[in-house]
């Protein structure tokens, strides 16, 4: 008799337990998924790193650009030749490398015969606007930033090559750009001479 009793109660245990574990499991698979949600819910990406800013906004060349706001724009203005180029550097994070250049040819801010050093941008190497020894350049330069640096005013616009006469030559772009002047125009080559008198009647119209 007490033997029957006791396997009685043992299976109504096991009824009462079969009954209430769908409910405990279907529980904690609530919680959890709520715990997931709120996890969801409160994630907040990390903040990507900012980039230092460029010396000078990337040039991005009007329509009504031409010779006169080059000559107007540009604080230093000289023809050389490139004799050294520095190590990469950085100056308050953001990265940058310097240029030598014996001045042959003065027009603005720097004297005939100095060796004259520029600090550029890492980012305007980067994207093409690249030196090399030897090479012989006439620059129209912005004036040195609070940081020291300095690029050619209108990008490519403010860099002419210098043939072994000394002539300045023209691009493709200078010869777009320069189509309605009245010394530069249709050109492809000038006497630096007359080069150099063209920029003087550019700025003296300001």
């Amino acid at each position: 008799m007490c033997g029957r009793g006791f396997f009685c109660l043992l299976a109504a245990s096991l009824i009462l337990a079969l009954q209430i574990s769908p409910v405990v499991l279907r529980s904690q698979s609530d919680a959890g998924q709520r715990a997931h949600d709120l996890r969801v819910d409160t994630f907040t990406p990390p903040a990507q790193p900012s980039l230092p800013d460029p010396p000078h906004p990337p040039y991005r060349p009007p329509s009504t650009f031409g010779f006169t706001q080059l000559a107007q724009s540009a604080g230093i203005i000289f023809s050389g030749r490139v004799t050294a180029i520095g190590q990469l550097t950085t100056k308050q994070a953001v990265a940058t490398l310097t240029i030598t250049f014996h001045v042959e040819q003065a027009i603005r801010g720097v004297t005939p015969g100095e060796d004259f050093t520029i600090s550029q941008w890492i980012g305007l190497w980067s994207s093409g606007q690249r030196y090399r020894v030897g090479e012989r350049v006439l620059l129209f330069l912005y004036l040195p930033s609070k940081l020291g640096l300095t690029s050619c005013v209108g990008g490519p616009l403010g860099r002419f090559a210098i043939d072994p006469a000394g002539r300045v030559l023209f691009s493709a772009q200078h010869l777009s750009a320069f189509r309605t002047d009245p010394v530069l125009g249709g050109k492809s080559r000038l006497a630096f001479s007359d080069f150099a008198q063209a920029v003087r009647q550019a700025r003296e119209e300001e």
